[in-house]
């Protein structure tokens, strides 16, 4: 079946999708649990078979992200079912209003209908993808990279077909495969509700410009952690570490440091003994180099570089204030930390830094669905319409107004006699039976 067939289909089978009962689903993702754990070994197969073409053409990071093997599958189990877990964002009452008497308008969250999701080489997220989509009530169109090909191929084969045997529609995933199937993608205004591409800056723009369906997503991940000048040294100094080195290809690892002049002397030797551990080359500015002259010089291009390897910028500033310009002027709104003593500091930079996620003594690595307790996410937005910051169940809900009469017109709420609406706000569990 061709994309623009599957996505005419997928629409139609939307509304089936929207009302399937919280029961069946739950019951559908635990079965793409168990399957997973019992085909752990063909799983495993095709996705050797990935790591085997592509361990000549990716760097070590990159070929992290397409290993799915071991724990990996047992840890992307887990994930469908911690979704499992969750509350079903649909059907949730969101505000309840009497407009008048035997009159009552709700706000009802409801899915958004067909996902087209484009990501990067890590079946993983073809998993957690899925199952937020089976959840939230959406059909799903995905396009993995062409490395995990195998691996796509098989993991979208076995997770729709366990979904189908729990009572899910067929049909509700659909897997697109070549970059044909994407610049076809980008037309089908009528059949997809939303894009959500996750890749190079240069493809998610892309994206954005030859396309008129709604796009939700992040270019780039360039991360910052900010040391004030009151900071707990013994504290940041892991916590730097962590959110440079615990794994470095993704978007919400860190990319710049910038550190408080005053906190330069005591920080920045401690910091390059551990980086060098680590084997993290250092990039620097003029006035960082002064403590570490070893190390490269840092340009504007390192400001605006999402390396995802093991590479770290590093700039010293004079203020909280500059600290916060340089990373509303180089960052890319995703994650942004700061470590300090105080607490009236972090909140003021908190509130003025325009990222998706603002953090206070602790790593960057945080902004994640899973560890955001969302069950697990299908990507990170930046934007500031719809859904920010990692997006879980509640990014893939919109929300629809009913209202309940009994018999009300219009032409009465008019003119000089006109009746009066009450616009009561009412419980959310208020019931409609013609008077309440």
């Amino acid at each position: 079946m061709d994309l623009s067939q599957a996505a005419r289909e997928l629409k139609a089978l939307a509304p089936r999708l929207s009302a399937l009962s919280t029961e069946l689903k739950n019951a559908a993702l635990h079965k793409i649990a168990q399957t997973l754990r019992e085909r752990r070994s063909e799983i495993e197969e095709a996705n050797q078979r990935d790591l085997a073409e592509a361990s000549s053409e990716l760097g070590a990071p990159i070929l992290s992200r397409l290993k799915f093997q071991g724990d990996k599958i047992t840890q992307a189990a887990e994930g469908v079912e911690a979704v499992a877990r969750l509350a079903d964002p649909v059907g949730k009452v969101l505000s309840a209003r009497e407009l008048d008497q035997g009159l009552l308008l709700k706000q009802v969250t409801c899915p958004l209908g067909v996902i087209a999701m484009i990501f990067e080489s890590r079946p993983d997220a073809l998993v957690q993808i899925a199952s937020l989509a089976l959840k939230s009530g959406n059909g799903i169109i995905l396009k993995g990279g062409k490395e995990a090909r195998h691996s796509n191929r098989l993991l979208a084969d076995l997770v729709h077909d366990a979904g189908v045997a729990a009572g899910v529609p067929p049909g509700w995933l659909f897997l697109m495969e070549t970059r044909e199937d994407v610049e076809v993608l980008l037309g089908l205004t009528h059949d997809v509700d939303l894009i959500i591409p996750r890749g190079s800056n240069a493809f998610v723009q892309h994206v954005m410009r030859h396309t008129t369906i709604p796009v939700l997503g992040h270019a780039d991940g360039i991360c910052h952690v900010y040391v004030d000048r009151t900071v707990d040294i013994e504290q940041a100094l892991p916590v730097i570490v962590d959110a440079k080195t615990q794994y470095v290809a993704v978007c919400n690892a860190t990319e710049t440091l910038l550190v408080h002049a005053e906190a330069a002397p005591l920080l920045l030797p401690r910091l390059k003994h551990l980086m060098d551990e680590k084997k993290v080359t250092l990039k620097g500015c003029e006035r960082t180099r002064e403590w570490l002259p070893e190390i490269e010089s840092a340009t504007e291009e390192d400001w605006a570089t999402e390396y995802l390897d093991y590479v770290l910028s590093i700039k010293v500033v004079d203020s909280l204030q500059q600290a916060i310009d340089h990373i509303n002027t180089w960052g890319s709104h995703h994650t942004d930390a700061i470590l300090t003593r105080s607490l009236a500091t972090a909140e003021t930079f908190m509130n003025l830094v325009d990222s998706a996620d603002v953090f206070w003594n602790c790593s960057t690595r945080f902004a994640d669905g899973f560890r955001f307790g969302l069950g697990a996410e299908v990507g990170v937005g930046t934007g500031k319409i719809h859904a920010r910051g990692p997006v879980g169940l509640e990014g893939l809900v919109i929300y629809k107004w009913k209202l309940y009469g009994s018999g009300q017109i219009v032409a009465d709420y008019v003119g000089p006699q006109a009746r009066a609406f009450t616009h009561r706000d009412v419980p959310p569990e208020t019931s409609w039976g013609g008077r309440f």
